[in-house]
């Protein structure tokens, strides 16, 4: 597939529109110049106001579709009216802990909505797609997380969707010639985060002074990455196809949990009061993303830490919900 660059202005899929990162990509594809076409079937996950006002931000800059990726009939109108030039493709059912109780939506989302995208993409001819998935596939691998571990032992009901989205990715670019980034994201935050993750949730907690639950002793490290960073990945992924590949999205410096409140205690001013808890079941207890081989293929790097990205999500909550 030619390099994509914004002179050429072409058409680029977003599923998950309306979602976290699926809607700040939206924004940098439309400054980059891009024409974007938008797919969400905005469930109800969480609320759906959050979504809608995510939306409401370029939805007169783009084509919407309220649809199903796991509907192919509905997906493919998409399709048959816009000639795409490439897919990001960030539509999919979160949540780990959820995904023990709810296994079934994980099945019909990220497994069979990824394979409807990958069929239609191949129908349409469609070269290139970017798939959104999730450090979780690593599950109990040792750390630091590289791209070349088998990630076969998942623990969770979306992790095994994530990585069988992965196999699917592989599949058809061995059979049909897509070329695929298979990115893998690492606790990606920022402003318009969904609000069942912790920098939401703790946020919250510690503005109403109440208590946050910290689980395994707030030893538990996680490589947060700010959304941005995370964008500018998927970005570099999207202009430069390399075959197959799959890559590790991250900040690559893991901080421990008692550092992110530490972190958010500074950016809202207050302390927070803790609740200690066990590590939970489909928890790991440490994710460390080794992001050489983006770094090496991609030119991509991380450049915000903890404490610069949650100062810049306290003022987006502040100012979203209006507290103080």
């Amino acid at each position: 597939m030619p390099r994509i660059t914004k002179k050429s202005k072409k058409t680029v899929l977003v599923t998950g529109a309306a979602g976290f990162i699926g809607s700040h990509v939206v924004h940098a594809l439309l400054a980059r110049g891009y024409s974007v076409v938008c797919v969400d079937n905005l469930n109800e996950y969480y609320d759906l106001k959050l979504k809608k006002d995510r939306l409401a931000q370029f939805k007169k800059d783009v084509t919407f579709y309220r649809a199903d990726i796991a509907k192919r009939a509905a997906l493919e109108k998409v399709f048959k009216e816009h000639r795409i030039d490439a897919i990001c493709h960030l539509a999919a059912q979160a949540g780990v802990r959820y995904s023990i109780e709810h296994p079934a939506v994980y099945g019909e989302t990220n497994i069979i909505g990824t394979m409807n995208v990958f069929e239609l993409a191949k129908k349409y001819h469609v070269p290139h797609v970017v798939f959104g998935s999730s450090s979780s596939v690593y599950g109990l691998d040792k750390i630091p997380f590289r791209e070349d571990a088998h990630a076969d032992t998942p623990i969770s009901t979306y992790a095994a969707s994530k990585r069988s989205g992965e196999l699917i990715a592989h599949v058809y670019n061995h059979l049909f010639g897509i070329t695929v980034s298979c990115l893998r994201f690492f606790t990606v935050y920022g402003p318009y985060g969904r609000p069942d993750m912790a920098p939401h949730t703790f946020v919250s907690a510690v503005l109403k002074g109440e208590p946050l639950t910290v689980y395994n002793n707030g030893t538990m490290k996680r490589d947060f990455t700010y959304v941005a960073d995370v964008v500018s990945g998927i970005i570099l992924a999207l202009e430069k196809p390399l075959g197959f590949q799959i890559l590790n999205i991250g900040n690559g410096t893991p901080v421990t949990l008692m550092r992110f409140i530490r972190a958010i205690e500074r950016a809202v001013g207050k302390k927070a009061t803790l609740k200690f808890l066990p590590l939970q079941a489909g928890d790991v207890v440490d994710t460390h993303a080794d992001i050489g081989r983006a770094r090496k293929l991609l030119g991509y790097r991380s450049t915000t830490d903890i404490e610069e990205g949650m100062a810049q999500f306290v003022k987006w909550y502040k100012d979203y919900y209006g507290e103080c």
